[in-house]
């Protein structure tokens, strides 16, 4: 279809105008040119929807909101979140406020969507603000969307308000509490909330430099599997192991090794030296270190077989 063909169908049906999914600022251009109903027609549709299941008619109601929804969107853009997903959740609940939607209430569809609109987009909000979700009960999601707008307006309120204050002093977390009808507690826990930040768990950075993650101080080394097993290990070393490894000597080079390394004299001095060794056997010291060196390798082999 040509320029000329697509212009002249667009005036003869302005419902022919689908908005474009590939460029936001060219979809709200579309659906703010797509026209609105009149109340006779929003009802027409509406019953056509509710007693036959017309999805034309569905469709007819959605289109004509879409611009609600964009509008609604806008008051959302400061939790830093991309528009166009914005957008896309408050379709959903304008999708499911058509569907559900009564024309026999006196109600117009604008006022009942609004409520399934910013519901979707409070719920994308609360999902993806933060990694970890930051409003879970009732009350909290009212905080959540409202004490940043009272903050504000507390400040506004304020002549000698320091400009570079953002915590709440005593009186406004009462003056918050009090509107929102909440507890002081709640409303120092969810600013506590809000001003702080996600924090990655091991380093972002892949350049080789170390970085202090919470990672490295949060981690139970006691509980680490490789630790345990170390210290494991260690313990029968300490105990059966060197039984073990003993038993593996003959009888003089194992007292050679146990007055050597496993005996405390009185005086804490130590084992035995080389030349009392000697003095005792009859041999040079020498030898007492050579009989020394090949026990230790006899024991070492035979806790690595162990």
């Amino acid at each position: 279809m040509n320029t000329a063909a697509a212009t002249a169908l667009s005036v003869r049906d302005p419902w022919a105008l689908v908005p474009s999914i590939g460029n936001l600022d060219a979809y709200i251009t579309a659906v703010n040119r797509l026209p609105m109903l009149t109340p006779q027609e929003e009802k027409q549709y509406a019953q056509r929807l509710q007693q036959h299941g017309d999805v034309e008619a569905a469709g007819r109601l959605v289109l004509s909101h879409l611009r609600l929804v964009v509008s609604v969107s806008r008051q959302y853009l400061g939790y830093g979140l991309p528009q166009g997903d914005l957008i896309q959740e408050g379709n959903v609940g304008l999708m499911k406020a058509v569907k559900r939607f009564d024309p026999e209430q006196g109600v117009r569809l604008v006022s009942y969507a609004l409520h399934w609109i910013k519901a979707e987009i409070h719920e994308y909000i609360l999902k993806n603000w933060r990694m970890v979700k930051v409003a879970t009960t009732k009350a909290q999601r009212k905080l959540f969307f409202n004490l940043r707008s009272m903050k504000q307006g507390l400040k506004g309120d304020a002549a000698d308000a320091d400009t570079h204050r953002n915590t709440l002093t005593p009186a406004e977390v009462a003056t918050v509490a009090r509107e929102l009808n909440v507890k002081p507690d709640e409303v120092i826990e969810m600013e506590t909330r809000l001003s702080g930040g996600d924090v990655a768990l091991e380093p972002q950075n892949d350049d080789g430099e170390e970085s202090y993650a919470p990672i490295a101080y949060l981690a139970d080394d006691a509980s680490e599997p490789t630790r345990r097993l170390e210290a494991r290990h260690r313990d029968w070393l300490s105990g059966d192991g060197i039984s073990h490894a003993l038993a593996a000597l003959d009888e003089r080079s194992r007292r050679i090794v146990e007055e050597r390394w496993l005996k405390v004299n009185d005086d804490s001095s130590g084992g035995m030296t080389l030349h009392e060794l000697a003095a005792e056997y009859g041999v040079s010291a020498e030898r007492i270190r050579q009989i020394e060196v090949a026990a230790m390798k006899k024991m070492r082999k035979a806790l690595e077989t162990a």
